[in-house]
């Protein structure tokens, strides 16, 4: 890859304009809106409904995939094992279905009862034939004047929930689309473009609500996850992910794992005398869909970067609830419990992989009901999910070191650099193998710092996290014992990896790589044991289901903005012959 400097969080090249773009003009209102593209082409053949029943009972469906981590554990596990360790070897392609809109995918496609609904860059939205491939109707999102994101156009997928189907988009908005035409339902704007806010994270629908949060770190917004009506779209409830008091925290010297962070505590809280009305323009994006955890009604998830990314003196204190995994009220989004991983971070290590919901073992040997993230840091955090308590934290999967320095203005080396360890990229596990598997980044990187107010929603770093060029960049796929915190195995790949895991009761994780390749490991050992070349870059999470007794599996191949990988437009379909 050449030389890229990091002129933006998890940015691509230099370009700023590539990876964090800004369309100026219009205005945003807090209100449902009207007058959206229609969908083309002809209504799938079929009733389309997804009762709250079957999304409850979604870890154990082996025909659908109804969510985009697969159920509202997110374990990305697939129960089928038609395709195995013993017959992937002769895994081909299905079919390879080509969207109009030649730019990075990110998307997960959902499946259901043998219809496929994906989405690309720019919201458009495509409902197929799971097992052919065959187009039925495609939706268009007509983009408001004003559009702000981070690191690419992207989008990771919609919610369905009865017959609807739920995406945000970079506008800010949150479309209701009807699953059998694609006709809108209903659209809300749930966040203003002009002040950097976004959507590329799919949705989740539960008990008659759709929850999403927003983007726009980099911006200085004021993060939130919100919850609204599934019916009408009419907002139900917002946590602010950037209290309007205690937003200092405890002035943290080390973080989660026990290292000491070089604060000077005594300087922020002199500063923090002096100004502690910053707080909404503080960050903390919620970048990847939220876990359920339906028995004890809570919604978990994890808290990106606080702006601005590098400068601290803007904003002093731990600025919770920025790196952090957050636990809330399903029905009311009041706060049950955080637990912070970097206090007051000056490396854009930020919290972005999706929780999941598992079982682990304690210290003692106790199996407890856990809340994992794969970190930035390169750990895997395992938490007591009714307390918040960190259980554990696993072995570094990918090099640490001179951790935590800080920033300089000619630059100060440190590893993870800021895209990572595990950057959104969501984790799989394997409940019967007790593992957990990890897309990983080892990107060597300075980190440069420089003072900077506040812009007004224009893009906000306080300087900036350089690539070294002099030094290889590579991707670690790594697979976790969740009761030890031990690695099991790894596999180096030539590339920085971006874009999730899949594991299935096959004996199987599936992985794709920014060089094209889509690839197959024995989820026990990590030996590789099949791969195909797609070529455009697998940043995406594959997914599984079965139409007529067949098992397939399917990825996007669109490349990636961020990394800069190689574009496509495609999502291509696997099966044995």
């Amino acid at each position: 890859m050449r030389t890229m400097e990091f002129n933006a969080r998890r940015a691509m090249t230099g370009a700023i304009a590539a990876a964090c773009a800004a369309l100026t003009g219009g205005a945003w209102a807090q209100a449902e809106i009207s007058g959206q593209a229609a969908a083309t082409g002809a209504p799938v053949p079929k009733t389309v409904s997804v009762s709250q029943s079957r999304l409850d009972g979604a870890t154990k469906d082996g025909a659908n995939f109804l969510h985009s981590n697969m159920d509202y554990a997110q374990t990305r596990y697939y129960p089928a094992a038609q395709i195995n360790t013993s017959n992937v070897a002769k895994l081909r392609p299905a079919f390879q279905f080509q969207t109009e809109v030649l730019e990075s995918m990110e998307t997960a496609p959902i499946v259901i009862d043998g219809i496929m609904y994906i989405t690309t860059s720019y919201n458009h939205v495509y409902a197929l034939d799971a097992a052919t491939g065959k187009e039925y109707w495609h939706y268009k999102h007509k983009l408001g004047a004003v559009t702000t994101y981070c690191c690419g156009p992207n989008n990771r997928g919609v919610a369905v929930m009865g017959d609807r189907l739920y995406m945000g988009t970079l506008d800010a908005k949150l479309v209701a689309l009807d699953a059998k035409s694609g006709k809108v339902l209903w659209a809300t704007q749930i966040g203003d473009p002009e002040a950097g806010y976004s959507e590329t994270m799919a949705p989740v629908a539960v008990n008659g609500k759709v929850l999403i949060g927003t983007n726009g770190g980099e911006y200085g917004i004021r993060g939130f996850v919100k919850a609204f009506d599934a019916q009408t779209g009419k907002e139900l409830w917002s946590f602010a992910t950037i209290p309007e008091k205690g937003h200092e925290g405890v002035w943290a010297a080390k973080d989660a794992t026990g290292r000491d962070m070089h604060r000077d505590v005594a300087a922020e809280k002199a500063q923090f005398a002096k100004n502690s009305d910053f707080y909404k323009t503080l960050g903390g994006g919620v970048w990847m869909a939220p876990a359920i955890d339906k028995e004890s009604n809570t919604a978990f998830f994890v808290v990106g970067n606080p702006s601005p990314d590098l400068y601290g003196a803007e904003r002093p204190g731990d600025n919770l609830y920025t790196d952090s995994m957050v636990a809330i009220d399903l029905n009311t989004g009041a706060y049950k419990w955080h637990s912070q991983y970097v206090a007051h971070d000056l490396w854009d290590l930020d919290a972005v992989s999706p929780v999941i919901l598992t079982e682990a073992k304690d210290k003692a040997g106790k199996m407890r009901k856990v809340a994992i993230h794969g970190g930035k840091t390169g750990h895997v955090y395992v938490h007591d999910r009714a307390t918040g308590e960190l259980i554990r934290f696993s072995e570094a999967m990918v090099p640490q070191e001179n951790m935590w320095v800080l920033p300089t203005k000619d630059g100060a080396r440190m590893l993870p650099g800021a895209n990572g360890g595990v950057e959104w990229s969501p984790m799989a596990v394997n409940p019967m193998l007790r593992m957990v598997y990890a897309a990983n980044l080892h990107q060597p990187m300075t980190y440069h710092v420089e003072e900077a107010k506040y812009p007004g929603g224009k893009l906000w770093l306080g300087g900036a996290f350089k690539v070294i060029a002099s030094e290889k960049q590579w991707g670690r796929l790594a697979a976790v014992n969740l009761d030890t915190g031990k690695l099991a195995w790894k596999f180096d790949t030539e590339q920085p990896l971006i874009g999730g895991v899949l594991a299935t009761a096959g004996g199987l994780v599936f992985n794709g790589e920014g060089n094209g390749l889509f690839r197959a490991f024995d989820a026990k050992t990590g030996k590789m044991l099949w791969q195909y070349q797609c070529g455009a870059g697998v940043n995406a999470p594959a997914v599984s289901y079965t139409v007529g007794g067949k098992q397939y599996v399917a990825v996007a191949a669109g490349g990636n903005t961020q990394l800069d990988f190689k574009r496509g437009n495609s999502v291509i379909v696997f099966a044995l012959p």
